[in-house]
């Protein structure tokens, strides 16, 4: 095997951003452990594991083709696998094309009511990428893929989807959003100057903290909806509580002005974020 052929799972993996599964593959598990008030089963978690890892890069995927020739032109991203031919357009689409074919396996597997639903995420994942060139709203849209996860997840070991499962929907998909907006942040020059949209091109480096800080105290108010209509347990609320903590403590690690600390708030806590409150919800619905 050619160096090169051997690097393609690393260029793959880079192109995907494969650590950035962290901020929605834990709140997967949360809809699939709060759907099914236990432990769902070994086989519906597998599978819901494999249909996230397919959506996921194939999201991923989509979003580095459409946006390959606005990466090459950003000093930031012009790095990235397609703009410095790391990877082919070619190469990129296969991957996407087997993404598909995972998703629709692991689909398969699960209740038969996702069987229908299944083109929604692909829906969404096709459209965000070029909403930026036409609304800078391109980060509620962001938190709507993300959201689908948890509800999902619901869908796929019960069948149902109460309004519990919209809430948590509603949880992920404002927590996302609302950090997509700090992440806007890195380009605001860039975008500025190519005509693209987001909220900090629009409302500037104080509106982005401000919208950050709504969309995070609505996420909050969404997982404590959850557990009053779940009647959760105290291990629960004191998910939901170290939470809110670490988004605080993600407010205060950037501010207008001083965004040095901008990296850390947006991989470190938020990656927290998600692991710790599944490990609470965990431990409250299996114990």
């Amino acid at each position: 095997m050619s160096s090169a052929a051997a690097s393609l799972p690393r260029r793959f993996a880079s192109l995907v951003r494969i650590e950035h599964t962290v901020f929605a593959l834990p709140f997967a598990y949360v809809g699939a452990l709060l759907g099914a008030d236990g432990f769902p089963g070994f086989g519906d978690l597998l599978w819901v594991t494999v249909a996230m890892v397919g959506a996921r890069t194939l999201a991923m995927g989509l979003n580095r083709l459409v946006d390959a020739e606005i990466d090459a032109r950003n000093p930031r991203t012009a790095a990235r696998e397609i703009p410095s031919g790391a990877l082919s357009r070619r190469q990129v689409w296969v991957l996407c094309g087997a993404a598909l074919a995972l998703y629709l396996a692991a689909v398969l597997q699960l209740d038969p009511v996702v069987r229908w639903l299944w083109p929604i995420p692909v829906l969404l994942f096709v459209v965000y990428p070029y909403l930026k060139r036409v609304t800078w709203l391109c980060h509620l849209w962001l938190g709507a893929c993300t959201g689908l996860a948890p509800v999902g997840a619901w869908l796929a070991v019960t069948g149902t989807a109460p309004w519990e499962a919209w809430a948590l929907f509603l949880a992920q998909g404002l927590w996302v959003a609302g950090f997509d907006l700090f992440y806007a942040l890195f380009d605001i020059d860039h975008d500025r100057d190519a005509g693209l949209h987001s909220w900090a091109t629009r409302f500037g480096e104080r509106g982005v903290f401000a919208g950050a800080r709504l969309f995070h105290l609505a996420a909050v108010g969404m997982l404590a909806a959850v557990g009053v209509g779940l009647e959760r347990g105290i291990l629960y609320w004191l998910g939901v509580a170290a939470a809110a903590v670490l988004l605080l403590y993600e407010h205060a690690l950037v501010r207008p002005g001083d965004l040095r600390r901008l990296d850390a708030a947006f991989f470190t806590v938020n990656g927290a974020i998600s692991v710790v409150f599944l490990a609470f919800v965990a431990l409250d619905t299996l114990l």
